[in-house]
């Protein structure tokens, strides 16, 4: 295992050859951006609701510039091959923890998926989430995007809740 700075935090990580995982910078964006459209055009598929493009899900300018949220990605040979996100969120107000991290910006180039960067992802948002003190992390994933599913129960996740809603007529 190396040991990586990621926010100011030395961070474990499991060594995957050429794989280094590290805070997104703004150098990153036009990168994170074109991700973030691919993400979506994933997604689209398991969701009719998504507006038509343009769309946005994150303001990833935002969000890598701010200390409370960590923006990661992994590089094999100087390229970003994935990226992940954690963000402090608000507990509903009858939960037993008032914020938990939530997990979000999953996203692995194709030819990159199933090698286990994702779960070095995952575990770097962990550690980041661990260092601010949350022990409740959490994340959302569409409930017949099985892949995903099984990747993030590889990395520790359990089912919770699903959301349901009546289509419109």
């Amino acid at each position: 295992m190396d040991l990586y700075t990621i926010l100011g935090l030395k961070i474990r990580v499991i060594s995957m050859g050429e794989i280094t995982i590290r805070t997104a910078t703004l150098s990153d964006l036009e990168v994170l951006l074109a991700f973030e459209q691919e993400l979506i055009k994933a997604e689209r598929p398991f969701d009719e609701t998504i507006r038509k493009d343009p769309v946005s899900y994150y303001d990833l300018k935002g969000m890598i510039l701010d200390n409370e949220v960590a923006v990661i990605v992994a590089e094999k040979n100087n390229t970003i091959v994935s990226c992940g996100t954690a963000v402090i969120e608000r507990a509903r107000s009858y939960i037993n923890h008032k914020e938990y991290a939530n997990f979000g910006f999953m996203y692995t180039l194709p030819v990159y998926r199933g090698l286990g960067i994702n779960r070095m992802i995952l575990e770097s948002l962990r550690t980041w989430a661990l260092s601010k003190g949350f022990k409740e992390m959490r994340l959302t994933v569409y409930s017949d995007n099985i892949p995903a599913i099984k990747a993030y129960e590889k990395a520790g996740f359990v089912s919770h809740i699903i959301e349901m809603r009546i289509p419109e007529a």
